[in-house]
């Protein structure tokens, strides 16, 4: 959908819950540097490396802490309950016994049949 993220920037984004241990450090290395000049030149290979136009226009965004996350996740998926989720979907996330649905676009626990809606990579 569209949002407007304020500073004037507007236009198609998508929003993940990203589940991993380490989520943040991957995300991160994936993204690769904040600054697009610095991106091409030392990781040309990583997403804003590749993608990035600007520092402002850098294609991407990742969470730089636990702590930013769980604001973040919040703001973009209000009805999420993280806590809920790590009680309840993380346990089934650690034993492999997810799957991803690709035409729903979510992940789904294996044998339940419900949908886990925000257990999204």
């Amino acid at each position: 959908g569209c949002h407007h993220l304020g500073g004037g920037h507007t236009g198609p984004m998508w929003a993940y819950i990203l589940a991993h241990e380490n989520a943040i450090t991957l995300w991160r290395t994936l993204m690769g540097p904040t600054k697009v000049f610095r991106a091409r030149n030392s990781v040309p290979d990583s997403i804003r490396g590749a993608y990035g136009l600007t520092d402002t226009r850098n294609t991407t965004h990742g969470s730089d802490s636990p702590a930013s996350a769980s604001r973040e996740i919040a703001f973009f998926f209000p009805e999420f309950n993280e806590e809920l989720w790590y009680q309840q979907e993380e346990p089934h996330l650690r034993c492999g016994q997810v799957y991803y649905n690709a035409e729903e676009r979510v992940h789904c626990r294996a044998g339940s049949g419900t949908l886990q809606k925000k257990l999204v990579q």
